[in-house]
Protein backbone atom coordinates (compact mmCIF):
# COMPACT_ATOMS: atom_id res chain seq x y z
CA UNK A 1 0.00 0.00 0.00
CA UNK A 2 1.22 3.51 -0.83
CA UNK A 3 1.63 5.89 2.08
CA UNK A 4 0.05 9.34 2.04
CA UNK A 5 3.40 11.10 1.66
CA UNK A 6 4.34 8.81 -1.24
CA UNK A 7 1.02 9.58 -2.94
CA UNK A 8 1.64 13.32 -2.54
CA UNK A 9 5.15 12.94 -3.97
CA UNK A 10 3.86 11.00 -6.99
CA UNK A 11 1.07 13.52 -7.59
CA UNK A 12 3.52 16.45 -7.49
CA UNK A 13 5.86 14.63 -9.86
CA UNK A 14 3.01 14.01 -12.31
CA UNK A 15 1.93 17.67 -12.13
CA UNK A 16 5.52 18.78 -12.85
CA UNK A 17 5.71 16.48 -15.86
CA UNK A 18 2.38 17.72 -17.21
CA UNK A 19 3.43 21.34 -16.72
CA UNK A 20 6.72 20.65 -18.54
CA UNK A 21 4.95 19.03 -21.48
CA UNK A 22 2.45 21.89 -21.75
CA UNK A 23 5.27 24.44 -21.66
CA UNK A 24 7.21 22.55 -24.33
CA UNK A 25 4.16 22.39 -26.60
CA UNK A 26 3.57 26.12 -26.09
CA UNK A 27 7.18 26.89 -27.00
CA UNK A 28 6.91 24.71 -30.11
CA UNK A 29 3.72 26.47 -31.24
CA UNK A 30 5.31 29.88 -30.69
CA UNK A 31 8.43 28.90 -32.66
CA UNK A 32 6.34 27.51 -35.51
CA UNK A 33 4.19 30.64 -35.58
CA UNK A 34 7.31 32.81 -35.63
CA UNK A 35 8.80 30.79 -38.47
CA UNK A 36 5.64 31.06 -40.54
CA UNK A 37 5.59 34.83 -39.92
CA UNK A 38 9.16 35.11 -41.11
CA UNK A 39 8.43 33.01 -44.18
CA UNK A 40 5.37 35.12 -44.99
CA UNK A 41 3.17 32.04 -44.96
CA UNK A 42 -0.24 33.74 -44.67
CA UNK A 43 -2.15 30.63 -45.77
CA UNK A 44 -1.74 28.86 -42.47
CA UNK A 45 -2.72 31.92 -40.45
CA UNK A 46 -6.29 31.60 -41.76
CA UNK A 47 -6.53 27.90 -40.86
CA UNK A 48 -8.63 27.10 -37.78
CA UNK A 49 -6.73 26.31 -34.62
CA UNK A 50 -7.14 22.86 -33.14
CA UNK A 51 -6.09 21.90 -29.65
CA UNK A 52 -5.58 18.50 -28.10
CA UNK A 53 -5.40 17.66 -24.45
Amino acid sequence: MISNSEMIRIRRQMQRRIRDVVAERRRTRMIEAHRSDLAGDAGEADAPLTTTV
